[in-house]
């Protein structure tokens, strides 16, 4: 009988967040954390989706960590949630918590771009919600991603609104660092898909959205990328400086989009921007020691 009530009481539970997209509370398993450890953090619409967390080596019951959550790039239409698997797996190796986050994209859910910014700010909201239990310090959460998950990413940072309905507002969806490779940062008249964007292109636009106190940033371009043109990054940096906000722009000469993936052929993109964002991630006490990269 009780276990028939505690089923149903699960049920429920679901139904309701399916119904009104809320953040979930945490199910999180009892392990000693040294594998990677699926989670779902939001069911809205009948679509479950997950966060992957790998914790550092010699990790600590007690301690509280500094995390980063990677947002995977596709134009906001597919992408595999393992495309920043190398980076998460080196910054767990540099004692921070690694989340690879899974949203919602065209191909797999019939969604827009503003579907996925509320399911990034629902993610960074299940961070902070349940940072205790997940060993997270709530004053150190970086958020980063490539491309259209770049833009998640910055949307995490700058936009103001996109939540989802029914969302606990009191617990901020705002990265305290943001990490972003060659990402759609801007969707103004000159920016990307600014059609796609329709008429509320400026609530979704980053580079429209800069205010005072926005998060340090590191960005890494090609100056041969055809989607995102480097005055578009030296634009997003001015604005950046104009508030009085930290902006590092690396530009990776003859490289294109994509550059700083993992290659069969060659590491050598990847490894350059990992190191850099190492470095940077020292400069705000994020991480501690040399790179190992």
């Amino acid at each position: 009988m009780m276990k028939n009530i505690l089923t149903l009481c699960f049920l429920l539970v679901a139904a309701s967040a399916n119904l009104r997209g809320q953040v979930l509370d945490l199910e999180m398993p009892d392990t000693d954390r040294k594998s990677p450890i699926e989670v779902t953090y939001k069911i809205t619409n009948g679509d479950t989706l997950n966060l992957i967390f790998r914790y550092p080596p010699g990790f600590k019951p007690k301690k509280k960590y500094p995390a980063i959550i990677f947002f995977f790039g596709g134009g906001w239409n597919g992408g595999k949630v393992s495309q920043f698997q190398p980076q998460a797996e080196y910054f767990a190796s540099r004692g921070m918590i690694t989340i690879l986050a899974n949203y919602r994209v065209k191909s797999r859910h019939k969604t827009t771009p503003y579907e996925a910014v509320s399911d990034a700010k629902s993610a960074m909201r299940y961070l902070r919600r349940h940072a205790k239990k997940l060993n997270i310090n709530p004053k150190k959460i970086v958020a980063s991603g490539g491309s259209a998950g770049g833009h998640l990413a910055a949307a995490c940072g700058t936009l103001p609104g996109l939540d989802e309905p029914g969302e606990d507002l009191s617990i901020s969806s705002k990265a305290n660092a943001l990490v972003l490779f060659n990402p759609v940062f801007d969707n103004g008249p000159a920016g990307f898909q600014h059609e796609r964007m329709g008429a509320r292109w400026q609530e979704i636009s980053p580079a429209h959205n800069i205010k005072k106190g926005a998060p340090p940033t590191i960005v890494f371009l090609g100056t041969k990328d055809r989607l995102i043109p480097v005055s578009i990054a030296e634009n997003y940096q001015a604005k950046m400086k104009q508030v009085g906000s930290r902006c590092d722009l690396h530009l990776y000469e003859g490289q294109t989009h994509g550059f700083f993936n993992q290659k069969k052929d060659s590491h050598e993109y990847y490894n350059r921007t990992v190191r850099e964002t190492d470095l940077f991630l020292r400069t705000l006490k994020f991480i501690k020691g040399k790179p190992k990269i």
